[in-house]
């Protein structure tokens, strides 16, 4: 990776975000050129630019995907892009189904388009399992967004950029996820609310992440949508483990913690999919992830080739974590925050318990 970024020129759309940020962070230790930070929310600069002020080759630049002529000025220069700027939350997509077109679809054709009028060398945009057989308005953009990257490498006339996606399925930590709104209602009371008691969801790390997004960039020769490898639990199971982990350390017991069923919301779906049984017959299986490639190369590289049948992978025909094994992944990660003290009025009725969750 060093001689892939060492000394280049990067821009992470949605820089400040959960997944842009940490593409950030983790650019760093290869000593890039420069990174240029584009994202909208000024005050998730702020404090980025205040975590990583004594680096002194991060720009930030405030701005929208859905203006091309600021991403225009922002581009120049640049060697590769990361897109990772988008409308994600499958409730607000369905009740602002036009603003979801306007970022996740015509922000992608934006990037595209400027990537390849200023010569960038390779774009890697960041998609989603609800783009596979998509039900809602954010899974429906996110699959018009990888098919616009797919198709961008046809046709860009004289230019040379390479465009392809990865596929993520749950980010554990990430801003807006079911973990640290699992945490928050633990910590405060109950209740935990949890939509199905059936609901399962692909999980992954944000290493696991940011690995799967580097690898892309070194592979990539255009179109493909690249997919990781990952477990899948039940989202009620993960629920139950993070009571009786944190409810200790909040001062509750966990009996204390009432879960509420509160039903789907609009859009969402019982499983998830990361590979359909479509895009299976045109995939290829490697050690830690798919490949689903857009077409055949004339000289398809090596680490490609590859005879395996691949079946569809979906979170409801995968082996489900147990409970000590979503414990274990829970605390290899430290997704959630030790808490030494909780603003609760009334003294705990034991002591607290020191797990690392």
């Amino acid at each position: 990776m060093h001689e892939l970024f060492e000394g280049k020129k990067i821009l992470v759309t949605g820089g400040a975000g959960s997944i842009g940020s940490e593409i950030v962070r983790s650019l760093l230790q290869y000593n890039p050129a420069v990174i240029r930070v584009y994202s909208r929310g000024e005050s998730e600069q702020f404090d980025l630019q205040h975590e990583l002020k004594r680096h002194n080759n991060i720009r930030y630049l405030v701005g929208d995907v859905r203006d091309k002529a600021r991403l225009a000025k922002s581009f120049k220069g640049i060697d590769y892009v990361f897109h990772a700027a988008a409308l994600k939350h499958v409730p607000a997509c369905e009740y602002n189904p036009f603003e979801a077109v306007k970022t996740n679809v015509i922000g992608t054709e934006n990037v595209i388009e400027v990537a390849s009028e200023e010569g960038v060398s390779k774009v890697i945009s960041i998609s989603t399992d609800k783009a596979c057989s998509p039900t809602n308005v954010m899974g429906a953009t996110k699959l018009l967004a990888e098919r616009l990257i797919a198709a961008a490498n046809y046709s860009q006339g004289t230019n040379d950029t390479i465009f392809a996606s990865v596929r993520f399925g749950n980010v554990m930590g990430s801003r807006g996820s079911v973990i640290p709104l699992f945490y928050r209602q633990i910590t405060q009371g109950g209740p935990v609310t949890i939509t199905d008691p059936s609901m399962t969801r692909f999980m992954m790390t944000i290493p696991q992440a940011i690995k799967l997004v580097f690898e892309a960039l070194r592979i990539a020769q255009g179109g493909e949508i690249f997919i990781l490898k990952m477990p899948a639990l039940r989202l009620l199971d993960l629920a139950e483990v993070m009571i009786e982990e944190i409810a200790p350390l909040a001062g509750f017991l966990p009996c204390d913690i009432e879960m509420k069923y509160i039903g789907s919301r609009p859009g969402e779906k019982l499983y998830e999919g990361l590979l359909t049984s479509g895009e299976a017959k045109l995939a290829v299986e490697l050690d830690d992830m798919f490949i689903l490639s857009s077409r055949i190369y004339d000289n398809e590289p090596a680490e490609l080739d590859s005879n395996k049948t691949v079946a569809p992978y979906t979170s409801n025909n995968v082996p489900l974590l147990d409970k000590h094994e979503i414990k274990r992944l829970l605390q290899s990660i430290d997704v959630v925050p030790k808490i030494s003290r909780v603003a609760k009025k009334t003294k705990p009725r034991f002591d607290r318990v020191n797990v690392n969750v």
